[in-house]
């Protein structure tokens, strides 16, 4: 989509709980066509790479790993934005992790993707595999999205919409810029 063209150099958070959609927009949203070259950061994979003495990143002993975690992040999707390419990075992101992408000379757009837990709690259990599936931690991590405080504007409702609906309302939060953080 050439649409997204004039976003060359911004990084793109889309953010949310398990199971709202964050991992196959994001791809999709890269594969788009257009003249500007798109990224596509999965967030899961910097934990990942941690092979000995990770701590799941949902467990409140976790956060200076996580921030750690975050700053990598940034500096990844800062230095890919610096080069002109468009960044989707995508994960389990709150708005407490913000500063390390706030600090980059790039754009910055936070979207956060909400469904209702019912569905949430379906997707990830449909999912199977080694991703998140417990439903009791969905719930948990899809609560700690149920309000955003000052960055309430940047949720964007997707309950009960498929993929290309989802990916829809994504490109008009993009290109309206009402999703973007001010620096």
């Amino acid at each position: 989509m050439e649409a997204l063209d004039a976003l060359a150099g911004h990084v793109v958070i889309l953010s949310g709980h398990p199971g709202s959609g964050k991992t196959t927009s994001a791809e999709s949203l890269a594969r788009l066509p257009g003249r500007v070259s798109k990224v596509h950061l999965h967030s899961d994979d910097f934990w990942g790479y941690i092979k000995h003495g990770l701590i799941a990143p949902w467990l409140p002993e976790s956060e200076a790993q996580n921030r750690v975690i975050m700053e990598i992040a940034a500096g990844v999707a800062g230095r890919y934005a610096a080069n002109g390419y468009l960044v989707f990075l995508d994960g389990v992101i709150r708005p407490a992790a913000l500063p390390p992408f706030q600090a980059l000379p790039a754009p910055l757009h936070y979207v956060v993707l909400r469904t209702s837990v019912t569905e949430a709690v379906n997707r990830c259990t449909a999912r199977g595999g080694d991703s998140l599936t417990d439903p009791v931690v969905v719930a948990e991590l899809h609560a700690q999205f149920a309000n955003l405080g000052n960055r309430e504007r940047n949720a964007l409702a997707v309950d009960k919409l498929d993929r290309e609906a989802t990916q829809r309302a994504i490109l008009a939060a993009l290109l309206s810029d009402t999703h973007r953080v001010p620096t």
